[in-house]
């Protein structure tokens, strides 16, 4: 815990990170409306499945995402078998959430583009794309490079959100035990210290990633 705290206290990165999942509950309002793609060669299998779970622990229906693919095989499961066809009927009320670590390719942003005009809210995690960074609502840059301090890496950026968005109620909003009021309570950029689950549960997968304290 020491640890986390040395590495991201300083650098606003929970705060962010939040910050990024709350838009992303507040935006998506039907279960099966978030929508996450990635490139062909790249698909957001990691953020999916801690999502899938996340939604599953927090009870947030909302919160389960559906994987888009660019190639469907044959023997998919029906859960798997979701082509980008889905991006063309996706509308307001659901979220595009292209995730990827490599610059968008020109049908990706066609696609988002098209989501975008017919009502769907566009987040972007990825590595530094000015154009698809440009198509979205809400975008999320982390810089390759060394790890070094303030330095997320693009896995545990995945982690931190997907965390976040498991954390966070219906309304998108953090939930304090034995609060009053929750839900009307300002703050959607600020860190309330009073949440605790966040950085706890970071901590553990700061040990996965880098290996326990001494």
């Amino acid at each position: 815990m020491a640890t986390l705290r040395a590495l991201l206290a300083p650098t606003g990165w929970l705060d962010r990170t939040r910050a990024f999942a709350r838009g992303l509950r507040k935006a998506t309002r039907t279960p099966g409306g978030l929508l996450l793609v990635g490139t062909p060669a790249e698909e957001p299998w990691h953020l999916t499945a801690h999502l899938d779970e996340e939604s599953r622990l927090s009870g947030i229906a909302e919160l389960t995402p559906t994987l888009v693919r660019w190639a469907v095989p044959e023997s998919a499961p029906p859960h798997l078998r979701v082509g980008l066809e889905r991006l063309e009927a996706a509308q307001r009320g659901e979220t595009v959430f292209v995730v990827t670590s490599a610059t968008a390719p020109v049908p990706l942003l066609e696609r988002v583009s098209d989501a975008r005009r017919e009502g769907a809210t566009i987040f972007a995690l990825d590595q530094g794309d000015p154009e698809l960074d440009a198509l979205a609502h809400e975008a999320m840059t982390i810089a390759p490079g060394p790890g070094t301090p303030g330095t997320l890496s693009f896995g545990l950026a995945q982690h931190l959100i997907s965390t976040a968005c498991g954390e966070l109620g219906g309304d998108g909003q953090a939930w304090v035990p034995g609060a009053a009021g929750q839900p009307g309570m300002p703050g959607y950029q600020r860190y309330r210290p009073g949440v605790r689950g966040l950085r706890d549960r970071v901590a553990r997968l700061l040990d996965v990633v880098s290996g326990p304290n001494p």
